[in-house]
């Protein structure tokens, strides 16, 4: 065999990590700093496994090869036609298997030190879910409390500007953490790759420094945080940010603004709270949209829904939440929230 082979604990030793899986595998999640040169398009590898199973396995070699033949010589000439022979690439697919193995031996010929992955992905994904499981507890994690519109992740912001070390879950989701908490035209990433965003963030930070993060439930939106993590927050110590509710139904509207430009879009999310509030109580927001009235809308949203579930579900997990520092916050303005990271 011409090409060798290296595990996870060797990725710094390549000059470039090879993902040789379909562009809908690679999106789905993928090793830090991969590339994508798929030796078989999503199409072609549907193609091959049907054959695989209806007519039979030797005939599904004999089309794959070839398309993986024809995908291979089109990344040579492209995307490897400037390397030097120095070059060392890691290749790998979903279990380190055939497709890798293809890439590997012939990039191998060619002279280049060539590697494949042990394991492939799912060698990774099962590293990142062990990691996951033990690394949050390594942190001194301040968690951000407060009620729906209260500044916690403005602060948090501050807090990452002002030099303290910060874990941005929303930002990671690509969600705000409530039922209107999509962000518009943004579909939040896989689960497998917030995992992998996760891991990378976490082992970025320094266990001797205290880490702050907005208190969460165990999910934003579709994504699921890692039970260790959950378990890590809700012992974590408390601030409870305090923030007058005119400056919260103002920052509301500015933060969901998008919302005020599609009205019959913010009915239809808001179709979610009916098991809570029932036909009666919709219709009345709805006609409030309709009207315009959105200062009315975002002040009813709170004290009927969002302030009551908010300290119902903090009270019920943060077991420090009776003790919390409290953290007035009377603008959100940029200055004011600097000027209140500061005294951190």
């Amino acid at each position: 065999m011409l090409f060798r082979t290296a595990n996870l604990s060797q990725l710094g030793e390549f000059d470039e990590i090879i993902d040789v899986r379909t562009p809908s595998e690679f999106a789905e999640d993928h090793l830090p700093g991969a590339i994508n040169c798929p030796v078989l398009s999503d199409e072609e590898r549907i193609t091959v496994g049907t054959l695989y199973k209806q007519v039979s396995p030797f005939e599904a070699r004999k089309v794959g090869a070839a398309l993986v033949a024809k995908n291979i010589a089109h990344h040579l000439q492209t995307s490897f036609q400037a390397h030097p022979k120095s070059w060392r690439p890691l290749i790998y697919c979903w279990r380190g298997g055939q497709r890798s193995g293809a890439m590997s031996i012939i990039l191998a010929q060619v002279g280049w030190s060539a590697h494949k992955l042990e394991g492939g992905y799912k060698a990774y994904r099962r590293d990142v879910l062990e990691k996951l499981a033990i690394l949050p507890q390594q942190f001194s994690l301040r968690m951000i409390c407060g009620a729906t519109g209260s500044g916690k992740s403005h602060l948090l912001t501050a807090l990452a500007d002002s030099g303290h070390q910060v874990l941005d879950l929303e930002k990671l989701a690509q969600h705000r953490g409530s039922v209107l908490g999509r962000l518009p035209e943004q579909a939040q990433p896989s689960q497998k790759w917030f995992d992998s965003a996760l891991l990378q963030a976490l082992q970025k930070l320094d266990p001797a420094r205290p880490v702050y993060v907005e208190a969460e439930s165990n999910k934003i939106g579709t994504i699921t945080l890692p039970d260790a993590l959950v378990e890590a927050m809700h012992a974590g110590e408390c601030l409870l940010v305090e923030t007058p509710t005119e400056v919260r139904v103002a920052g509301l509207l500015e933060d969901y603004r998008h919302y005020l430009a599609n009205p019959e879009l913010l009915i239809t999310h808001l179709q979610a709270l009916h098991r809570f509030h029932g036909s009666k109580q919709l219709e009345h927001w709805t006609a409030l949209i309709r009207t315009g009235d959105f200062a009315a809308l975002v002040a009813e949203l709170l004290t009927l829904h969002y302030d009551p579930s908010y300290f119902r579900a903090t009270s019920k997990h943060y077991a420090n939440l009776e003790k919390a520092r409290h953290v007035p916050l009377v603008s959100l303005t940029k200055d004011a929230l600097r000027e209140v990271a500061a005294k951190f």
